[in-house]
């Protein structure tokens, strides 16, 4: 029989024995729990870094562009599409050709000058998305919006200075002349860009029709062509107010827009003039319409005054008609919209 003393060692043992495998227990647990140890995880990683790469950017078709455009379209369809002949485009890309060219990166391939050229007309063209036109062209929206302010900036730095400019004054007078209104350097009006409401200071761009918008004021020739614009007014704004705050109102203040050319109507000496609505003021070098009741000379004093002003509104017809994009609400910012 065992002594008292070997029973109380035989009991401290199997209690030894108990506690060591509850400690394993518990460890077994907690690794269940708290996820896996480090050689897991290293194996996982091995997995992870065997697994084959996904492409970082979506497939796109360029085939229609490439393809169609380029190689099948003719004259008819471009100047359908693109608002100008196929001739007129390259032309154009030789121009920007220094601001628009990039140089190609190990990532991708820059576009051409050509492709990004035509997405930025495509979508001053029409009202389309910048998604659809993305989708059009084989390329991502952000790509189509910063083609079309590219395009723009490019445009306003290398051709709006030689394009929109007075040309030979006497031309214009001459133009003007054989419509019926003597000594005449051009039309001026304004019209309304539909904008999207802007974050700050939305009322000011509420115009009188009751739509948010920006102003684009304009003095074209006797042919419709813009010899001088000025845009980034308010809606709200007058027309009169928009002229005073112009380069062109204090050219002609101070005489120096045009030659000093002066005919003799009557008893009185005509400077060139330019001819507005009865919203702009009536100066020396700017004539409106006479209002109220009218005998016959005044009369047909405004049909003439009428008469030479269409072209200007016809020249706003042309503009949006070719350009759909100023008939939609443009989703451009206030700083990049008047470019």
């Amino acid at each position: 029989m065992l002594s008292q003393d070997q029973k109380n060692e035989a009991r401290r043992q199997r209690r030894r024995q108990h506690d060591e495998d509850m400690d394993m227990d518990t460890d077994t647990e907690f690794c269940e729990t708290t996820g896996p140890g480090a050689l897991e995880i290293m194996l996982l990683m091995g997995q992870v870094l065997s697994m084959e790469r996904r492409f970082w950017a979506r497939e796109t078709s360029t085939d229609w562009w490439d393809r169609i455009v380029l190689q099948v379209w003719d004259d008819s369809q471009w100047l359908r599409n693109f608002r100008m002949r196929k001739g007129t485009f390259m032309e154009l890309c030789d121009l920007l050709s220094p601001a628009l060219k990039r140089q190609n990166t190990k990532m991708r391939a820059a576009l051409t000058v050509e492709k990004r050229v035509a997405i930025a007309l495509w979508k001053l063209a029409t009202p389309d998305s910048y998604r659809s036109v993305g989708n059009q062209f084989g390329v991502g929206k952000s790509t189509v919006g910063a083609a079309v302010m590219q395009e723009a900036k490019a445009i306003t730095q290398v051709l709006l200075r030689k394009l929109v400019t007075l040309g030979n004054v006497q031309v214009i007078v001459d133009g003007f002349a054989a419509m019926g209104f003597p000594n005449c350097g051009g039309a001026i009006d304004g019209t309304h860009i539909p904008i999207l409401a802007p974050e700050h200071q939305a009322t000011e761009y509420i115009n009188r029709k009751g739509y948010f918008s920006m102003v684009l004021q304009a003095l074209v020739d006797h042919k419709g062509h813009f010899t001088n614009i000025n845009v980034g007014w308010a809606g709200s704004v007058h027309d009169a107010r928009v002229f005073r705050n112009t380069t062109l109102f204090k050219g002609l203040q101070q005489g120096t827009y045009f030659l000093d050319q002066k005919i003799t109507v009557g008893d009185v000496e005509m400077p060139i003039v330019i001819l507005g609505d009865p919203a702009y003021p009536l100066m020396p070098w700017i004539m409106k319409p006479y209002t109220s009741s009218l005998d016959r000379s005044q009369e047909l004093f405004n049909y003439r005054l009428s008469k030479c002003r269409m072209v200007v509104e016809c020249a706003f017809g042309r503009l949006k008609g070719r350009w759909r994009s100023l008939l939609t609400r443009s989703d451009l910012s206030q700083r990049n919209l008047p470019i």
